[in-house]
């Protein structure tokens, strides 16, 4: 797409504008934002992704009424493949869930299945839905982590601006040892492209590779900090630019950000076919 049509698609969005909430159930709350969008940028072809992976978001604050009236809460965790044509738009996420609040429905499954009909439709993709009681939710369990944190790097900053050649001759040329290695960043933080609201993230990079210099790596995810993109797009470029300037056989990246709005949106890609790991941190 064209600079000009994706300025008309976002313009579409209810996002950074003023909106009433509605506590009946509206499907047509639900707003998309293609993945194209990023990927035009990225120079990656839908039909071949050189990852896989998927966008796993939680939700604090569903609740709906069972036949009776009475208030049912839930936390839900929905997957999204990265394959799906699109995003689901937050905001418009948060006022379709909260249009739950005063409906009816007779069972928990039935709003299980409403939602994975609905997300599904608007993605164009399989979402998954699944529901918890609040107090019962495994995969929300703080795990331990065993990847190394590189934010106590003793460096000094002076630019912000995004910069991917910072990852340029990143790789030590010591010698051609290949090595799993298992890093995080929590100073992962971008803005929003809509409403420049800033988004933080604990970032998990995992690869085999030639070694990455931790310092590069470090300045390379800060210089995100007046970066306008959304959660996805940001992952997405992090896996290609990590690609593009790292002689990497496997790479994983996976950012767990914080929650806005009793949401919180957990992108994962990986050169492994596999589902995100069930990690939450202490921020969320």
């Amino acid at each position: 797409m064209t600079t000009y049509q994706n300025a008309t698609e976002l313009n579409k969005l209810t996002l950074g504008k003023t909106t009433q909430y509605c506590s009946n159930y509206d499907a047509n709350l639900l707003q998309a934002v293609p993945r194209s969008l990023n990927r035009n940028d990225l120079a990656l072809n839908a039909a071949e992704l050189p990852f896989h992976g998927e966008d796993v978001w939680y939700g604090y604050e569903l609740s709906w009424l069972n036949s009776k009236g009475k208030p049912v809460v839930a936390v839900a965790e929905f997957r999204f493949p990265c394959s799906s044509v699109n995003i689901v738009e937050s905001k418009s996420f948060k006022l379709y869930l909260n249009s739950f609040n005063q409906s009816k429905f007779a069972s928990k499954e039935l709003v299980k299945q409403t939602l994975t009909n609905d997300l599904s439709n608007t993605c164009q993709g399989v979402a998954q839905v699944r529901l918890f009681a609040v107090d019962q939710c495994p995969a929300l369990a703080i795990a331990p982590s065993s990847a190394k944190c590189i934010d106590d790097l003793d460096i000094s900053i002076d630019n912000y601006e995004f910069d991917a050649s910072i990852l340029e001759g990143a790789q030590t040329n010591e010698n051609d040892d290949i090595k799993n290695v298992h890093l995080v960043s929590h100073l992962l933080k971008s803005n929003c492209l809509i409403t420049n609201q800033p988004d933080w993230a604990s970032l998990y990079i995992s690869y085999q590779g030639k070694e990455i210099s931790e310092e590069a790596l470090l300045r390379y995810i800060i210089s995100f900090r007046q970066h306008n993109e959304f959660h996805e797009q940001c992952v997405e470029r992090i896996f290609c630019d990590l690609q593009k300037y790292c002689q990497l056989t496997q790479l994983t990246v996976f950012a767990r950000y914080t929650r806005r709005g009793g949401l919180d949106i957990n992108p994962y890609r990986s050169t492994d076919d596999n589902i995100a790991p069930d990690l939450r941190t202490l921020r969320q």
